[in-house]
């Protein structure tokens, strides 16, 4: 079995670039490609991160009929931290890159936001399970408290911006996966 074939053709099949699984792993995209070439061979503990980022482990990559992942634990959690937009997001599962919506707990501190994101095909909906934000929605902006939710097709650029004084967590689905 060629390691790197299989290892590109997941994360193909997951909507991802190198550089996105790289990062993701803590790895470089340089290491991604050449693991993808069959030029270099992984550690197991390095096939285990990447495998599980992928929405996979090691006896179903090699086993070659799959079975779907249902529960998701804190060590499937994949955590991303921007301290100068002053976030941190949690991608809840692993491997949602293949599914129809993609759930993330992203948390923002006072003054924080997320990325500015295009406009795109799908839907993103958010629930603030504290604090309070701001969707920004091209020109728009609306108001969004603790226990409140959105719920907007992407079809201008948006951001979401902390509203109060302390951290605010949303948590946020969108379809397709975008994060």
């Amino acid at each position: 079995m060629k390691i790197g074939e299989k290892i590109k053709q997941l994360r193909v099949k997951n909507g991802l670039t190198q550089e996105e699984l790289a990062g993701r792993c803590e790895l470089s995209k340089g290491f991604i490609s050449q693991l993808e070439r069959d030029l270099t061979s992984p550690s197991i503990a390095t096939l285990m991160d990447i495998l599980e980022s992928l929405g996979t482990n090691i006896k179903d990559f090699f086993n070659e009929s799959v079975n779907e992942k249902v529960v998701f634990k804190k060590d499937d959690v994949f955590t991303k931290e921007d301290r100068d937009l002053g976030y941190v997001i949690h991608w809840l599962v692993s491997n949602a890159q293949k599914n129809t919506m993609e759930p993330i707990l992203m948390k923002l501190d006072p003054g924080g936001s997320s990325e500015l994101d295009n406009p795109h095909d799908g839907e993103e909906f958010g629930y603030v399970v504290s604090g309070g934000v701001i969707v920004f929605l091209g020109a728009q902006k609306y108001k969004v408290k603790k226990g409140e939710c959105f719920y907007f097709k992407p079809v201008t650029i948006h951001k979401i911006v902390n509203a109060v004084k302390s951290q605010s967590v949303i948590l946020w689905v969108s379809s397709p996966p975008s994060f």
